[in-house]
C-alpha cells in the first residue's frame, strides 16, 4: 500500500493508520482493551498497553473464540473467525477522519451471546460512512468467557457487557479524533446486541445518545442461580469443576464444544428445572446478562419501566416472522403435530389457550397452514414483538424522548432445509438491508437473489437519519394509534404506517406475565 493511500490518527494509546478508500477510511483492529488472556481472562477489561510509533489498522482484528456455526443455519449466514488474542478490538470507517462533528454510529453485533463478530461482511461501515457517519464496530467476550457465571472470578458475571462498556468508554474519549462527535453518538444492535443495547440503557451510563433496537428484548436477565445452572452443566460436560481455575486451564476448542453441546440442549429440549426459569424466560439463551445487583442491577424491562434511559430517543424494529429462523434451519421444521411444540410453550411461559388464538390468525399476514407457521407466529411474538411493545409502551408515561417502531415485512425465498420452507421475513434478514450491503454474497445466501434494493435503501435511511438527528418520517408510538412502520407490508413493495397491526394477538398478552 503507497504512502497515499493510508492516513493516521491519535488514540489515546498510540498512533494507527488506517486505508483510505473512495468513500471513507478505514481504520480496522483497534485494541479498545487490553487481549482478555491469563489473568484477564474471566475479569473485568483493562485499557491496552500503549504502542510506540504508528500501528497498522488495516485488517479486522481477531474475533472472540466461538463455536462453528453448524448446519442449515450456518450454510445461510456468515460468521468469520479471525485467529489471535487481541479479541477486544474496533473499527472505524469515517468520511473525514480531519473533520468534526460527525454524528456516531456504534454497532454491536449479535448472535445469541455465543457467537457472531464484527467481522461478520454484511457489517460493512461503508455505506453509513458513504451518507456522513463515522461506524464503529467492535467485538466483546461471549459465551462461557463473556456470560458465565463464576462467582470465585475477578468478575463473577457480564463480562461481556463490561467489554461493551469498555469499546463505548472508548468511542467517547477518542472518536473526535477520527472525525465524530461524542456527544452525538448512536449505540445500535441486533439479537444478542439488541439486548445489550437495552441492558445498557438501563444502566443509564451516558455513553451514548440514542439507540436503534433490532430484534431484542428487555425482558432478559438470568438470575445468578440459574446462570450457575448453565456453567455447571458446561463444567460437568467437560469433566472439571466450575470455578475460574479449572475452566482456564480447559482447552479452548473442547470448552466451545461443551459450550454448544448445552446450549443445543437448552434451546432444543427446554428444561426448566435443569436450568431454571430465568434462562427460560430470556428466549431459552444459555448464556446472557445476569442480574447480579452490580453490573445490571435490574432487569432493563423493569429498569426502563421505573424511567431508565427516559432521555435517549429509541427505534425498535422487529421482523414479521422472526422465530422462523429457529424453526425452518433446524429439526423443528418437520415437526407438524402442535403436541410437539407443548414442552417448548410451557418452557417459555406461553399462556394456555395461546395456540388456537394464533392458529384462526392472519394467514395473509403470517402464513398459519401448518403447525410450524403457527408455532413461529406465537413463539415470534412471545420472544420479539410483545417484549418490543412492552418498551415502548413502558416509556411513554415517563419518557421525555419518543420511541418509535417498525416492522420489516419481506419474505426471503430462501429454504434452508429439505422440505422446501422457506425462512420468509425470519430472524436477521433485515440486516443487509439495514446496512445497505445486499450485493454481497455472504447476504445473498440469506436473501437469495434479487432483493429489492428499494428496501434496503428506505431501511438504511431511517437508521441514518435517525442516528443524524433523532427523528424518522413517522409518528413515535402511543396506546392509541400504535403507529408502527410497516417495511414491505404483507411482503409487497408497499412501506406503510400500519397502526395497532394484528390488534388482536397484541391483546391476548395483556396482562400476561411472560411479556410483563
Amino acid at each position: 500500500m503507497s504512502e497515499q493511500n493510508t492516513v493516521e490518527a491519535e488514540t489515546a494509546y498510540g498512533r494507527v493508520s488506517g486505508l483510505a478508500g473512495d468513500d471513507c477510511v478505514r481504520f480496522l483492529g483497534i485494541p479498545y482493551a487490553a487481549a482478555p488472556a491469563g489473568d484477564l481472562l474471566f475479569a473485568a477489561p483493562v485499557p491496552p498497553q500503549p504502542w510506540p510509533g504508528v500501528r497498522a489498522a488495516h485488517s479486522l482484528g481477531p474475533t472472540a473464540p466461538k463455536p462453528p456455526l453448524g448446519g442449515r443455519l450456518g450454510e445461510i449466514t456468515s460468521d468469520p473467525d479471525i485467529e489471535g488474542e487481541e479479541w477486544l478490538n474496533l473499527n472505524v470507517w469515517t468520511p473525514d477522519p480531519a473533520g468534526s462533528g460527525l454524528p456516531v454510529l456504534v454497532w454491536i453485533h449479535g448472535g445469541g451471546f455465543t457467537t457472531g463478530s464484527s467481522a461478520v461482511p454484511s457489517y460493512d461501515g461503508t455505506t453509513f460512512a458513504r451518507d456522513g457517519l463515522v461506524c464503529v464496530s467492535f467485538n466483546y467476550r461471549l459465551g462461557v468467557y463473556g456470560f458465565g457465571y463464576l462467582p470465585d472470578a475477578p468478575a463473577p458475571a457480564n463480562r461481556g457487557l463490561l467489554d461493551q462498556i469498555a469499546a463505548l468508554t472508548w468511542v467517547r474519549e477518542n472518536i473526535a479524533n477520527f472525525g465524530g462527535d461524542p456527544d452525538n453518538i448512536t449505540v445500535a444492535g441486533e439479537s444478542a446486541g439488541a439486548m445489550s443495547v437495552l441492558a445498557l440503557l438501563s444502566r443509564e451510563d451516558g455513553l451514548f445518545h440514542r439507540a436503534i433496537v433490532q430484534s431484542g428484548t428487555a425482558h432478559l436477565g438470568q438470575t445468578p442461580a440459574d446462570a450457575a445452572k448453565v456453567l455447571a452443566a458446561v463444567a460437568d460436560e467437560l469433566g472439571v469443576e466450575p470455578t475460574v481455575e479449572a475452566l482456564a486451564g480447559v482447552d479452548t476448542e473442547e470448552l466451545l464444544k461443551a459450550q454448544n453441546d448445552i446450549s443445543a440442549e437448552v434451546s432444543q429440549s427446554p428444561d426448566t428445572a435443569k436450568y431454571g426459569a430465568s434462562t427460560m424466560a430470556s428466549c431459552g439463551m444459555s448464556f446472557m446478562p445476569v442480574v447480579d445487583g452490580d453490573v445490571l442491577p435490574r432487569r432493563p424491562i423493569d429498569a426502563i419501566a421505573d424511567g431508565a434511559g427516559s432521555d435517549v430517543p429509541l427505534l425498535m424494529g422487529t421482523t414479521t416472522e422472526e422465530f422462523r429462523l429457529f424453526v425452518v434451519t433446524t429439526i423443528l421444521v418437520g415437526w407438524n403435530l402442535p403436541i410437539l411444540y407443548d414442552k417448548h410453550l410451557k418452557a417459555y411461559s406461553v399462556p394456555d389457550g395461546s395456540w388456537d388464538e394464533y392458529k384462526k390468525g392472519d394467514s395473509s399476514t403470517y402464513p398459519r397452514n401448518a403447525a410450524t407457521g403457527v408455532a413461529c407466529a406465537l413463539l415470534s411474538d412471545r420472544m420479539f414483538r410483545i417484549p418490543t411493545y412492552r418498551v415502548a409502551e413502558a416509556r411513554i408515561a415517563n419518557s421525555a424522548a419518543p420511541t418509535h417502531l417498525y416492522e420489516f415485512g419481506w419474505r426471503s425465498p430462501v429454504t434452508p432445509n429439505n422440505v422446501q420452507v422457506k425462512i420468509g421475513a425470519c430472524h436477521s434478514v433485515d440486516l443487509p438491508f439495514a446496512w445497505d450491503t445486499l450485493t454481497l454474497p455472504d447476504s445473498l445466501k440469506l436473501t437469495g437473489p434479487n432483493p429489492p434494493q428499494a428496501l434496503a435503501t428506505a431501511l438504511h435511511r431511517a437508521w441514518a437519519d435517525f442516528a443524524r438527528t433523532g427523528e424518522v418520517s413517522w409518528a413515535a408510538y402511543d396506546t392509541v394509534k400504535r403507529p408502527v412502520m410497516t417495511y414491505a407490508r404483507d411482503n409487497t413493495a408497499t412501506n406503510a404506517v400500519v397502526e395497532d397491526p394484528r390488534e388482536t394477538e397484541r391483546e391476548w398478552w395483556d396482562g400476561h406475565p411472560a411479556t410483563n
